[in-house]
């Protein structure tokens, strides 16, 4: 799970062990070994709150990060789940009609 590899790669970084993140995080060293095994995922705010524990941010393993991405997560994470599905419903069915009239010779 990539939140779990995320977190203990933050852990490690910062050279805490899973105790020390936890007292930090004010949680449990139960709860860090969960979220790091994928027997649970945390939230992405918690994700966020516990790599910032770690003294890091969680942009630290994104390749060619660019604050423009923060907006976009921060619309998605504002919309429901169903209303994620259906942006995303709405942009395939963009897409695939985009890829119809240019196979078709139309402009696009």
């Amino acid at each position: 799970m990539i939140s779990g590899d995320l977190l203990r790669e933050a852990r490690l970084r910062a050279g805490l062990t899973q105790r020390e993140l936890a007292r930090r995080a004010k949680t449990s060293q139960s709860a860090i070994a969960r979220w790091e095994s994928g027997e649970v995922a945390p939230s992405f705010e918690r994700l966020r709150e516990l790599i910032r524990a770690c003294g890091l941010e969680l942009t630290f393993g994104l390749a060619n990060y660019d604050d423009s991405y923060l907006s976009h997560i921060d619309r998605q994470l504002a919309l429901t789940p169903d209303e994620r599905v259906r942006h995303m419903s709405d942009v395939a069915a963009n897409m695939l009609d985009l890829r119809r009239r240019m196979r078709a010779g139309a402009p696009a």
